[in-house]
């Protein structure tokens, strides 16, 4: 009965977040309350517990990159990076949206594709509003660049270090393994993206024309304000890239980060913590409470075991299932609580469908969950930022209008996986 009933609130939920009649925010606040009211779940396993609760990990590392993001923002350096990046594509969109895909998807792999969105979404909305064009292509690309290429590392993904940690897997294995394949779906991606947004990546001459005598050093307002934040983003870049050196987890490090910043500025608490956007990281803990309930009270792991019974003496069926329903299902529920639920269930099918030692189950589940966030707005944690800052600078992106170009970016994304998986790890 509880599973029924924690199901029925998460598809009620889920109804009204996609058709937005009601505030995301509030809905999946309203959902957690409801779950914990009817105790379904309790404050232990909502607060306390990793597997059923809030990834306080996540929460930590959005609110201290956008602490650190809010400080960079006032030097005017994304004015600085926009204005150099407009002028070497000489105003034109198309040129725009192809350099800062390619930018984005290199960075989301050496950082993580949360870290990056934050630190290019100002940037995005900055160039647009120069180039005279809806920013909404240029953010919506720039989304699905920073899933993709952040599937090619152990850090460019949430899912992936979730992965990493069950199937004892290596910085280098994901570099050996997934990179390649983030290289060539990239190289299709991106120009379906432009095929996509053709009629929307249009500017006149007189728009390029007008950019001709920008100068990128007059939009830096405060250059000690710059030197100061730039040392500490540089080091936070370092500490995220030598994580498997330090074993610092990643919201530890952008807490510290966050904390130095704001002690050697000397700034406020107004300065920052005003551009924090709180309604996110609300958003965010209500989505990951309703998640864990459906795994405390077993709808998960029933489907899990589902599934083991149907992929029973059928590796190749398991492989290319797994791959097709980690991305539909990474669209609805996000990938993070996602692979979190079906790692235990890949372990086990790994230890009796497939030969000791063989990784293919986790590379299908790794593919599939981070392609599969492309899909909808809640699909990844970095869309469901990247959506949250825009709308905060007025710019709204609607659950169906991500739906429209997410689908068909992860069905062919996702679809390109498959023969790559029966080549190289099933014949």
């Amino acid at each position: 009965m509880n599973s029924i009933l924690a199901l029925g609130i998460f598809l009620v939920a889920y109804f009204f977040i996609a058709t937005e009649k009601i505030n995301r925010i509030a809905v999946v606040v309203a959902g957690a309350g409801l779950m914990l009211a009817l105790k379904l779940t309790d404050a232990e396993h909502a607060f306390f517990s990793h597997a059923t609760g809030i990834d306080w990990n996540v929460i930590f590392l959005l609110l201290g990159m956008m602490i650190i993001v809010s400080v960079v923002h006032k030097t005017g350096f994304f004015e600085f990076v926009a204005m150099h990046l407009v002028r070497l594509a000489k105003g034109r969109p198309v040129y725009i949206m192809v350099s800062l895909s390619i930018f984005i998807a290199v960075a989301s792999a050496i950082l993580d594709n949360v870290t990056t969105i934050m630190l290019a979404v100002p940037m995005i909305i900055i160039v647009a509003k120069k180039l005279n064009i809806s920013p909404t292509p240029l953010l919506l690309s720039g989304i699905f660049s920073s899933n993709i290429g952040g599937a090619a590392t152990l850090i460019g993904d949430p899912p992936n270090i979730i992965i990493a940690s069950k199937a004892d897997l290596s910085f280098n294995d994901f570099l050996v393994h997934m990179a390649p394949m983030v290289v060539v779906v990239l190289i299709v991606i991106i120009p379906m993206m432009i095929f996509m947004f053709r009629k929307q990546l249009v500017n006149s001459p007189a728009d390029r024309e007008a950019l001709a005598d920008i100068n990128p050093r007059d939009f830096l307002k405060d250059i000690p304000l710059l030197k100061k934040s730039g040392l500490v983003l540089t080091a936070t870049i370092i500490a995220f890239i030598t994580h498997s050196i330090t074993h610092l987890e990643p919201s530890v490090i952008a807490l510290i980060a966050a904390g130095v910043l704001v002690a050697i500025t000397r700034l406020k608490p107004r300065d920052y913590a005003l551009d924090v956007e709180w309604g996110t990281l609300l958003f965010f803990a209500g989505l990951f409470i309703m998640v864990g309930t459906l795994v405390k009270v077993g709808v998960l792991a029933e489907f899990a075991n589902f599934l083991a019974e149907q992929f029973a003496g059928r590796p190749e069926f398991a492989t290319y299932s797994l791959l097709a329903l980690s991305a539909v299902l990474s669209g609805i529920v996000d990938n993070i609580p996602y692979v979190a639920a079906m790692s235990p269930v890949v372990a086990d099918l790994s230890t009796t469908l497939v030969a000791a030692g063989d990784k293919t189950l986790w590379w299908a589940l790794a593919f599939g969950a981070d392609f599969g966030g492309n899909a909808t707005i809640v699909g990844a944690s970095a869309n469901v930022v990247a959506i949250g800052l825009a709308s905060a600078a007025g710019i709204k992106i609607s659950f169906w209008t991500f739906a429209k170009y997410g689908i068909p970016v992860t069905i062919v994304s996702t679809a390109m996986v498959a023969p790559y998986l029966g080549f190289f790890y099933l014949s």
